[in-house]
């Protein structure tokens, strides 16, 4: 059965990356005691930078046993791990580098080959040897972090393309319309498997996609690819500030 979506308001921004903060800490520390790690899989963007900047922040960087946490990403643009575009990049400098995470649970998309298939195969085999499954199991990531395009795509998943099909591959090539367009993207079929996956958005520019996924009136609503992100034993959890469930009907701000 597919999991109800949670949907959580914060007032403003500043209150929304504290309360991703905190739900980041809860999560990690249950995964810790269970199966003594936690294994997160990060978003790029703006939004994420917010939060990731909070995590590395004095009053919540010793809220987290980062020894014991292993960071895979969503998605990657192929460029190298230097390029302003890179969500590796993006995380390196608010995230890894100021935590002093070590090199070895980092586990970054190698967007700069000159073939993004072969790149595309070797990540899944990272996962899977990180996750200890064999295939055809899909692995079971502990918390997946996603945003949302002005589009409805999530992760490289763009509405239209090939890789928003692929179920079977954990990890696929994704093509971006605009902008950096050969990418590298988890598939729908590894992100419906996760224990956690925790949208991140804010901001008023995307409360009519918001509306759209969370409230949706077509088929064409429901074919978003952020809609088709409905873990079949996870939980989903959006959590956005005031200005993004400006739209909702059924939930309003806190």
């Amino acid at each position: 059965m597919a999991a109800i979506p949670d949907i959580r308001v914060a007032g403003s921004v500043q209150n929304w990356a504290h309360q991703a903060a905190a739900f980041i800490a809860s999560v990690s520390e249950r995964a810790i005691l269970a199966n003594g790690r936690f294994i997160m899989a990060l978003s790029g963007g703006s939004t994420p930078k917010t939060l990731y900047q909070t995590l590395a922040s004095p009053e919540w960087k010793t809220r987290f046993d980062w020894k014991k946490i292993h960071f895979l990403f969503g998605d990657e643009r192929c460029v190298p791990p230097d390029h302003q575009d890179s969500n590796f990049n993006m995380a390196q400098a608010s995230l890894f580098h100021p935590l002093a995470i070590p090199p070895n649970h980092i586990f970054r998309m190698k967007g700069e080959g000159e073939d993004p298939s072969p790149v595309a195969r070797e990540y899944e085999q990272t996962i899977r040897q990180l996750t200890e499954t064999q295939p055809p199991t899909m692995p079971r990531i502990d918390l997946v972090l996603l945003g949302l395009g002005d589009d409805g795509h999530t992760a490289s998943l763009f509405p239209g393309t090939s890789a928003l099909q692929e179920t079977t591959k954990i990890v696929t090539v994704g093509q971006a319309p605009t902008g950096i367009r050969s990418r590298l993207t988890l598939t729908l079929g590894v992100l419906n498997q996760a224990a956690m996956v925790l949208f991140l958005v804010t901001g008023k520019g995307k409360a009519d996609m918001i509306r759209r996924i969370l409230e949706p009136t077509s088929e064409a609503d429901r074919s978003l690819p952020a809609a088709q992100i409905t873990p079949e034993s996870g939980q989903l959890v959006w959590m956005l500030d005031q200005a993004a469930a400006a739209g909702l009907t059924r939930q309003r701000p806190q």
